[in-house]
């Protein structure tokens, strides 16, 4: 599925605290720059590999928490926005020194809700002092690990990695799997337009092949225009369709009304989006006033065409069925989000195949704090072109009815 299943790992602390070494050694190859010179990792890398014994992650070394002047002041905060990427933090601390730099990086921690484990390095120079490490232990961490990088066993920090993970970082949940079951047939609607990259599918689309695969079920894919041809001919009735949530009319004009259907977009809102939520903010599009504003989430960058479906599909969309006059803002990746959030009447976030669920509900969380409406690309879409209640359907369960009431 990629790298949005694979675990991030970030390590912290201060500069020369040899974050970078630890990484080479738990990658067992030089993957990262090291020196003894302070302050060698000037913005946070990204480095993916297999740990043995735990399996494949991406590990973030970050900058030190303790640069200097005001290059230093962009590399911290850097570092500090490298919190919100990461499923396991590690704090590498040395010469038993535990500061305001590293309580700080605890707070930052323990506000993204990020499990973390402490690392004492360079043993070989200093020891770990016993009344330091239980110290340390007050603040929430577990023991704090002695480790030097120059023959030091790495065996105990895989431990503790595993140990303290959470599950859902690295475990592989099926996007379909409860939708269907053994020897289904499964409809995929793709449609080859100017935003399809040439000579291959898009990565929800391929996520969704291999995740009906994985099911032991049918997939069979076709575009728009083959579906009403190919259901005539052949007699087949797919357990569920699945389409682009661009041609959700065309989809539902085509797909018998007894035959579950929905999108991909929405397929990923209920897999590792914040699908409560967005079954609570979409409704709220009937409530968009005149001057409003609207953003945008993508969650990854990319070429943007003259027709693009978060640019400018959507806002049409939306301004059309709303008949508001309304502005929209687009952050695109994990980039800052410039306006307070405060500015925003409603969220609308893409389905996030290129990122985590960690990553995603961290992007959300200061949204859910001002209690400001979220929904999703496909949800949004399904919402103001009357198909929404056929689009959740598939999701949305007994006691979950009330959230169709109002169509």
């Amino acid at each position: 599925m990629g790298r949005e299943r694979t675990p991030h790992i970030g390590l912290f602390g201060r500069r020369n605290n040899g974050k970078s070494s630890i990484i080479n050694r738990l990658a067992n190859q030089d993957i990262a720059i090291v020196s003894d010179f302070a302050g060698t990792t000037t913005d946070p890398v990204k480095k993916s590999f297999e740990i043995t014994g735990f399996g494949p992650v991406i590990l973030i070394d970050t900058a030190g928490i303790d640069d200097e002047g005001e290059l230093g002041k962009k590399r911290i905060q850097k570092t500090i926005n490298a919190i919100k990427l990461v499923d396991l933090a590690i704090l590498v601390i040395t010469d038993n020194t535990w500061g305001e730099e590293e309580q700080s990086l605890v707070e930052k921690f323990k506000e993204q809700d990020t499990p973390f484990i402490v690392i004492h390095n360079k043993t070989d120079i200093v020891g770990l002092n016993s009344e330091f490490a239980a110290t340390c232990k007050l603040v929430g961490s577990s023991d704090v690990l002695p480790y030097n990088c120059h023959n030091g066993d790495t065996e105990a920090i895989i431990l503790a990695i595993r140990r303290t993970i959470p599950e859902s970082a690295y475990t592989t949940p099926s996007l379909v799997g409860d939708l269907i079951k053994y020897g289904d047939i499964v409809l995929l609607i793709t449609p080859i337009d100017i935003e399809a990259p040439e000579g291959r599918l898009i990565l929800p689309q391929i996520q969704a092949i291999r995740d009906i695969l994985d099911n032991d079920a049918i997939c069979i894919v076709l575009k728009e225009r083959e579906v009403d041809v190919f259901l005539k001919k052949t007699g087949i009735k797919p357990a569920l369709a699945i389409t682009d949530s661009q041609i959700f009319l065309k989809a539902d004009a085509s797909i018998p009304k007894d035959i579950p259907l929905t999108s991909f977009s929405i397929l990923l809102a209920h897999f590792k989006g914040d699908f409560e939520n967005y079954l609570d903010g979409t409704p709220k599009i009937d409530k968009l006033k005149d001057g409003d504003r609207v953003l945008m989430l993508e969650s990854c960058s990319h070429h943007v065409a003259c027709d693009d479906i978060g640019r400018v599909k959507i806002p049409r969309w939306i301004a059309t069925y709303t008949g508001r006059k309304l502005d929209f803002d687009v952050v695109a990746g994990l980039d800052k989000i410039e306006r307070p959030m405060d500015d925003y009447a409603l969220i609308i976030q893409c389905g996030g195949c290129m990122i985590t669920r960690k990553q995603l509900f961290n992007r959300l969380g200061p949204a859910k704090a001002s209690k400001i409406a979220i929904t999703n690309y496909g949800m949004a879409i399904a919402y103001v072109q009357g198909i929404y209640s056929r689009a959740i359907k598939p999701f949305v369960n007994g006691s979950d009815e009330t959230s169709l009431d109002y169509l």
